[in-house]
Protein backbone atom coordinates (compact mmCIF):
# COMPACT_ATOMS: atom_id res chain seq x y z
CA UNK A 1 0.00 0.00 0.00
CA UNK A 2 2.83 2.42 0.82
CA UNK A 3 4.37 1.75 -2.56
CA UNK A 4 1.11 2.57 -4.37
CA UNK A 5 0.65 5.80 -2.41
CA UNK A 6 4.26 6.77 -3.01
CA UNK A 7 3.89 6.18 -6.75
CA UNK A 8 0.65 8.17 -6.88
CA UNK A 9 2.21 11.02 -4.91
CA UNK A 10 5.16 11.21 -7.31
CA UNK A 11 2.87 11.09 -10.37
CA UNK A 12 0.69 13.86 -8.99
CA UNK A 13 3.67 16.03 -8.07
CA UNK A 14 5.03 15.69 -11.60
CA UNK A 15 1.71 16.53 -13.29
CA UNK A 16 0.73 19.64 -11.30
CA UNK A 17 3.41 21.95 -12.80
CA UNK A 18 2.51 20.74 -16.29
CA UNK A 19 -1.15 21.56 -15.71
CA UNK A 20 -0.30 24.99 -14.35
CA UNK A 21 1.84 25.80 -17.39
CA UNK A 22 -0.67 24.46 -19.88
CA UNK A 23 -3.26 27.05 -18.95
CA UNK A 24 -6.73 26.52 -20.25
CA UNK A 25 -10.23 27.90 -20.26
CA UNK A 26 -9.93 28.97 -16.61
CA UNK A 27 -7.18 31.41 -17.67
CA UNK A 28 -9.40 33.03 -20.28
CA UNK A 29 -11.39 36.15 -19.44
CA UNK A 30 -14.53 37.36 -21.18
CA UNK A 31 -14.54 40.72 -22.86
CA UNK A 32 -15.91 42.97 -25.56
CA UNK A 33 -13.64 44.81 -27.96
CA UNK A 34 -14.32 48.54 -27.80
CA UNK A 35 -11.44 49.76 -30.01
CA UNK A 36 -8.52 48.30 -31.97
CA UNK A 37 -5.37 50.29 -32.80
CA UNK A 38 -3.23 47.97 -34.91
CA UNK A 39 -0.54 50.58 -35.54
CA UNK A 40 0.12 50.93 -31.80
CA UNK A 41 -0.66 47.24 -31.03
CA UNK A 42 -3.37 48.34 -28.56
CA UNK A 43 -6.84 47.02 -27.88
CA UNK A 44 -9.46 48.53 -25.59
CA UNK A 45 -11.49 45.83 -23.85
CA UNK A 46 -14.51 46.01 -21.60
CA UNK A 47 -13.85 42.87 -19.60
CA UNK A 48 -15.14 40.74 -16.79
CA UNK A 49 -13.00 39.61 -13.90
CA UNK A 50 -9.47 38.55 -14.87
CA UNK A 51 -8.73 35.96 -12.19
CA UNK A 52 -5.10 35.43 -13.19
CA UNK A 53 -4.43 39.13 -12.48
CA UNK A 54 -6.86 39.45 -9.56
CA UNK A 55 -8.55 42.27 -11.51
CA UNK A 56 -12.22 43.26 -11.27
CA UNK A 57 -14.39 44.02 -14.32
CA UNK A 58 -13.59 47.31 -16.07
CA UNK A 59 -12.76 48.87 -19.42
CA UNK A 60 -9.10 49.41 -20.19
CA UNK A 61 -6.42 49.49 -22.87
CA UNK A 62 -4.08 46.52 -23.27
CA UNK A 63 -1.02 46.12 -25.45
CA UNK A 64 -1.02 43.08 -27.72
CA UNK A 65 1.99 40.81 -27.29
CA UNK A 66 1.89 40.32 -31.07
CA UNK A 67 0.18 42.78 -33.44
CA UNK A 68 -1.11 39.81 -35.46
CA UNK A 69 -3.47 38.97 -32.58
CA UNK A 70 -5.43 42.09 -33.45
CA UNK A 71 -6.14 40.85 -36.98
CA UNK A 72 -8.65 38.42 -35.44
CA UNK A 73 -10.91 41.03 -33.80
CA UNK A 74 -12.84 44.23 -34.43
CA UNK A 75 -14.84 46.67 -32.30
CA UNK A 76 -18.00 45.06 -30.98
CA UNK A 77 -16.66 41.48 -30.97
CA UNK A 78 -17.29 39.40 -27.87
CA UNK A 79 -13.97 37.75 -27.04
CA UNK A 80 -12.14 35.36 -24.75
CA UNK A 81 -8.62 36.49 -23.95
CA UNK A 82 -5.59 35.90 -21.79
CA UNK A 83 -3.72 38.76 -20.19
CA UNK A 84 -0.45 38.97 -18.27
CA UNK A 85 1.40 41.56 -16.28
CA UNK A 86 4.86 41.86 -17.81
CA UNK A 87 6.95 44.34 -15.85
CA UNK A 88 3.93 46.39 -14.85
CA UNK A 89 2.55 46.49 -18.41
CA UNK A 90 -0.72 44.65 -19.08
CA UNK A 91 -0.35 42.50 -22.18
CA UNK A 92 -2.93 40.48 -24.13
CA UNK A 93 -1.18 37.21 -24.94
CA UNK A 94 -4.09 35.45 -26.66
CA UNK A 95 -7.48 36.57 -27.97
CA UNK A 96 -10.26 34.82 -29.88
CA UNK A 97 -13.78 35.75 -30.88
CA UNK A 98 -16.14 34.00 -28.47
CA UNK A 99 -18.38 31.30 -29.89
Amino acid sequence: MKRILSTLTIALAMSVPALAQAGGPADMADGEVRKVDKDEAKVTLRHGEIRSLDMPPMTMVFTAKDKALLDKVKAGDKVKFKAANEGGKLIVTDIDVAQ
